[in-house]
């Protein structure tokens, strides 16, 4: 008898930047390792530049950047700062 498959659930980011700014590059470089090598090819990472896009920041109540929201799997999440902490990314995304 076959075991059921579980399918795991794509994980959704929005990672909100200021243009160029050295934290905004190291928090898309950081998001993107660490969705790489531990998410494969299950996420969806969106950048968004608050510089071109402001009111898709307000619309998210983003006030500081960069800030990175989970929006699925729920519950969402959201972290400040340039990711560099990897360790805590991973425990926010996979919702511990």
């Amino acid at each position: 008898m076959a075991k059921p498959e579980t399918k795991i659930p794509r994980l959704v980011l929005r990672l909100y930047v200021a243009g160029d700014a050295p934290n905004s590059l190291r928090a898309v470089s950081n998001a993107k390792a660490l969705c790489d090598q531990h998410f494969a090819s299950r996420y969806e990472l969106e950048v968004v530049d608050v510089l071109k896009h402001p009111r898709r920041a307000q619309a998210d109540g983003v006030v500081v950047t960069p800030t990175l929201l989970k929006l699925q799997p729920l519950p969402g999440q959201r972290l400040v700062g340039s990711l560099s902490d990897s360790v805590a990314v991973l425990l926010t995304l996979s919702g511990r």
